[in-house]
C-alpha cells in the first residue's frame, strides 16, 4: 500500500496536508526528526500514522493533562482502543492495572514528570518502543530551565529506552530553540522540516487605549460586533473572572472564565461545552487552549499581551483552524507593561530563598522548605533541580551558580518581552515583523493582513456576517474590502 492508501484506510483522508507526508516518511525510515508545522495543521497525524505502521509502542510526551486527554479522547472516538494517558486523572487502582497491561497499548501519552516515576519508567523500559514523540517540543526551552526541569532529562530517558526513533513536534520555535531541542534530546543529525509560522487567514490587530475602563469598553464593542466563538486571554485569574461577569451583565451570552486555579473536573466541563458550542466565549489565562482542538474559533483577544512572540503565536493559533477568516486582537495600555515585568522577576526565587534552600534542603522536607522560605511550586522546582545538578559543589559557589542561572533566565525573558513590546509599538507590517523574528520573509501579503496594512475590525466583522449567511466564499476579498472602506472602525 502507498502512504496515501494507508492514510485513507486509517483516517479517511485522500491526501496529506502540507508538511505531513515528509515527516511521516522520515519517521518511517528510522530518521530522528524535528518538525515545525503551524498550529492546526494536523501534527498528531505525523506520529499516529507511523505508529500504526511500525511494530512496538509509541510514547508521546505531552505537556498538559488537558492536551493528552483531548488527544486520547479523539483517538477513542475514531475507534482506537489501544491508547491511554498515564496521568493524575487515573485513580490508583486503574493506574496499577494499566502498568500491568502496558504492553497491550499502542499509544501511551505521558508527561515528563510522570515518566520520571521509577515504577512507571521501569514499566516503559520493558516495552518495545518504536517511536518516542515530544509534542509541543518548544516546552523543552520555554519551560524546562524554569519549572519543568524533567523536560531537560528527556534525552536521558530516550537513552534508557534504547534510543528509539524520535520525533519532536512544535509550531513555534526559533533557530536557537530548535538547536536546544536537538541538544537536550541528543538528536544529532536529525532531519528537520521547518514550515512558516505564518497563518495567513488570521488578521493581526493591535488597539491601543488610554485606561483600563477604555479597554473594557473596547472589549465589549469587539465581542458584541464579532461573530462566532472566541477566546480572551488574561494574565490575571481575578480579571478573567471579573471580565467574564461584566460581559454577561452586558447581555453577551455563552461567556465563562477558565484558569489553572479551578478544579480539573470544572475545567474539563468548560472545555467540552466550548467544543460543543454550548459556550461561545472563554475568558482565560494561558492555561486554556493547548488541549482544545476547536476548528471554528473566529477570534482571539489579548486583554493582557503575551510575554513573548512565541507565546503570542501559540495563543492566536487557536483561531481559524478551519482555514476561514479569523482575527487576533491585542488591547493594551502603556500601564500594562509593569505586570509582565513583575511576573518575570517574581517567578523565580529571590536571593534569600536561594541561600535558605541551599542551607536547609538536606534536613527539611518539601513542605517545610516551601513554608519556611515562602516558595511557590515553580520556585521550589527550580531550586530542587539546580541544587541536584550542583551536587558536590561547595555551598558558596552553588549559591552563586544558581543566582547566575536565575539572572540569565530573567534577562532572557525580559529580552523576549522587549521584542513583544516593540512589536506592539511598531509602525511596520505586524505580520512581516513576526516573520522577521523567525528569520522568515513575507513573500505574499494576505488581503486581511494587519491594522498597519489598512485592515479594520469592521471589515472582519462584516466578513463573519457574510460567511454565516452563506455568501459566496469565492467572492473577491479586495472588492469586498473596497466597499467597506467607508465603514466606521469599531
Amino acid at each position: 500500500m502507498t502512504l496515501e492508501q494507508e492514510l485513507n484506510r486509517k483516517f479517511g483522508y485522500t491526501s496529506f496536508r502540507k508538511g505531513q507526508k515528509e515527516v511521516v516518511e522520515s519517521v518511517l525510515s528510522g530518521q530522528d526528526t524535528l518538525a515545525m508545522l503551524p498550529t492546526g495543521t494536523g501534527k498528531s497525524l505525523c506520529f499516529q500514522l507511523p505508529g500504526y505502521l511500525l511494530d512496538g509502542a509509541v510514547i508521546i510526551i505531552s505537556p498538559l493533562l488537558s492536551l493528552m486527554q483531548d488527544q486520547v479522547d479523539q483517538m477513542k472516538v475514531k475507534g482506537e482502543k489501544k491508547v491511554i494517558a498515564i496521568n493524575s486523572f487515573l485513580p490508583f487502582p486503574e493506574k496499577k492495572r494499566a502498568m500491568e497491561r502496558l504492553h497491550l497499548y499502542k499509544f501511551i501519552f505521558i508527561s515528563p514528570e510522570m515518566l520520571s516515576n521509577p515504577d512507571i519508567n521501569s514499566a516503559i523500559r520493558r516495552l518495545n518502543v518504536s517511536l518516542f514523540v515530544i509534542d509541543e517540543a518548544h516546552c523543552i526551552s520555554q519551560w524546562g530551565p524554569d519549572f519543568r526541569p524533567q523536560y531537560l532529562k528527556l534525552g536521558e530517558v530516550r537513552k534508557s529506552l534504547g534510543n528509539p526513533t524520535t520525533l519532536a513536534l512544535t509550531a513555534t520555535a526559533t533557530y536557537e530553540v530548535r538547536e536546544e531541542i536537538k541538544k537536550v534530546l541528543h538528536m544529532e543529525g536529525a532531519e528537520e522540516f521547518i514550515h512558516s509560522v505564518d497563518r495567513k487567514n488570521i488578521a493581526l490587530v493591535v488597539e491601543k487605549v488610554e485606561h483600563h475602563d477604555d479597554k473594557i469598553n473596547k472589549l465589549i464593542q469587539c465581542v458584541s460586533s464579532l461573530k462566532g466563538a472566541g477566546v480572551i486571554y488574561f494574565t490575571s485569574r481575578r480579571l478573567a473572572e471579573e471580565v467574564a461577569a461584566i460581559l454577561r451583565d452586558k447581555g453577551i451570552d455563552g461567556v465563562t472564565h477558565y484558569h489553572g486555579g479551578m478544579e480539573q473536573e470544572e475545567r474539563i466541563l468548560i472545555q467540552q461545552q466550548f467544543l460543543s458550542n454550548q459556550l461561545r466565549i472563554i475568558c482565560a489565562t494561558s492555561a486554556f487552549g493547548m488541549g482544545v482542538n476547536k476548528e471554528n474559533v473566529r477570534f482571539v483577544i489579548h486583554f493582557h499581551f503575551s510575554s513573548s512572540i512565541e507565546s503570542y503565536l501559540q495563543e492566536i493559533g487557536r483561531a481559524g483552524r478551519d482555514g476561514k477568516n479569523s482575527t487576533a486582537i491585542v488591547l493594551f495600555t502603556e500601564h500594562d507593561l509593569s505586570l509582565p515585568v513583575q511576573l518575570i522577576e517574581g517567578e523565580l526565587p529571590f536571593d534569600n530563598q536561594i541561600q535558605g534552600f541551599v542551607a536547609s534542603h538536606e534536613n527539611k522536607s518539601e513542605e517545610e522548605l516551601m513554608s519556611l522560605l515562602q516558595l511557590s511550586e515553580i520556585q521550589y522546582r527550580f531550586l530542587k533541580h539546580y541544587v541536584e545538578e550542583g551536587k558536590g559543589t561547595d555551598r558558596a559557589r552553588l549559591i552563586w551558580q544558581i543566582k547566575k542561572i536565575r539572572d540569565e533566565r530573567i534577562q532572557y525573558k525580559k529580552e523576549k518581552l522587549l521584542y513583544m513590546v516593540n512589536w506592539l509599538h511598531g509602525s511596520g507590517c505586524r505580520r512581516e515583523s513576526i516573520l522577521d523574528y523567525f528569520h522568515e520573509t513575507l513573500n505574499e501579503r494576505p488581503e486581511c493582513c494587519c491594522d498597519r496594512c489598512g485592515f479594520t475590525l469592521t471589515e472582519l466583522a462584516s466578513s463573519f456576517e457574510e460567511e454565516e449567511t452563506g455568501a459566496n466564499a469565492e467572492k473577491d476579498w479586495k472588492k469586498r474590502l473596497e466597499k467597506l472602506l467607508m465603514g466606521s472602525v469599531i
